[in-house]
């Protein structure tokens, strides 16, 4: 009997162990599960909240960066980041957000360089500044005064350098058409006499090299990125961005347009969060003619529609297509009081 009791008494011990042991291994695995499930809606609610930067893309968009230049887009993926933590990138604050570019090839026109740099907006010796070039090589010709008005020529080789800054290796410097070191030595005028860095942001004079931050240098808005290769094309001088060579081959046949996604961002009256917007172009132009200046009188006489998703899909035309003379059409209060006004002829027709 003795035995018998012996053995009940081993089998319930052996029994409690066991379910002892399962409790706590339940309890222990339950542990990282309820972490991992815990830390969801926080990356979640980071993810919604846009604070995140907005994704663009861009094809043919000429870009309008105030009234002294222009940027031409022929492809552009990247980020919309703003450079204030608690305000909003905004179409009407050009300042409120910078251009980080992952892949990209831009294009700056000869002459609306030159015309920049004369406009005063950059504070040069030089004036009547000319631009020209071909592949590595670019030639600068202008007047600098110093003691009495000299026209100054200048050669040089453009590169991209590692720092994401445009590089000017000066290999011929003439004054009056005559080698300088020849005829005016005296007045120990050289590179930097052309370029005075305290007074022109993102200018950098080392030797006969100059370096260019077009980020500090051109107005905004600002742009930044990988840059690796700078050349001139006739007559543009061009920019590429990261591995650009394959995305712009497959967007050939796109039509122009630009596109935002995710992040925040204001227009006008408007706050549009999360982002969904395209801006496509109504012409058939080769550039899709965007001045952030002047968006709303492109907004106002193209036309706008939400897509399922709650999106904006907006036509727009070109700057130079809008009717000068065209009246304004706003529904007024008298239209809401009558109901046997038409609507303007602008709605209907859309």
């Amino acid at each position: 009997m003795r035995a018998r009791l012996a053995i009940f008494i081993c089998i319930i011990a052996v029994s409690l162990g066991l379910l002892i042991w399962r409790f706590e291994s339940a309890r222990r695995a339950s542990k990282p599960i309820a972490s991992a499930a815990g830390s969801r809606p926080a990356a979640n609610s980071s993810a919604s909240s846009g604070a995140g930067p907005t994704k663009i893309y861009a094809h043919n968009l000429l870009l309008r960066k105030g009234p002294n230049f222009r940027v031409y887009v022929r492809w552009l993926r990247g980020e919309m980041e703003r450079t204030r933590r608690d305000v909003n990138p905004s179409f009407d604050d050009p300042n409120s957000f910078v251009l980080d570019i992952q892949a990209g090839v831009l294009r700056a026109n000869m002459g609306d360089i030159g015309n920049f740099l004369n406009a005063g907006l950059v504070k040069s010796p030089l004036t009547d500044i000319k631009l020209s070039g071909d592949g590595d090589q670019i030639k600068l010709s202008g007047t600098l005064h110093k003691i009495v008005p000299l026209p100054v020529e200048m050669t040089g080789v453009i590169a991209a350098v590692p720092d994401n800054r445009i590089q000017l290796h000066v290999i011929k410097l003439n004054v009056l058409k005559v080698p300088l070191k020849a005829v005016l030595g005296g007045l120990h005028i050289d590179v930097s006499d052309l370029f005075r860095p305290q007074n022109m942001p993102g200018v950098q004079v080392k030797g006969n090299d100059i370096f260019f931050d077009t980020q500090k240098l051109l107005p905004p808005p600002h742009m930044r990125g990988q840059l690796t290769r700078v050349r001139v094309v006739n007559p543009d001088l061009e920019e590429v961005y990261g591995n650009a060579k394959d995305e712009v081959t497959r967007v050939e046949q796109w039509r122009n347009f630009l596109r935002l996604r995710d992040g925040t961002i204001d227009f006008g009256r408007l706050t549009m969060h999360p982002v969904d917007l395209i801006m496509i172009d109504l012409s058939n132009d080769a550039w899709f003619d965007l001045d952030l200046a002047h968006y709303q009188d492109q907004l106002v006489n193209g036309y706008t529609r939400m897509t399922p998703q709650a999106g904006l899909q907006i036509f727009m035309p070109d700057l130079d297509q809008i009717p000068h003379n065209k009246t304004n059409q706003n529904i007024g209060i008298q239209w809401m009081k009558n109901r046997n006004l038409p609507p303007p002829p602008d709605v209907t027709s859309k």
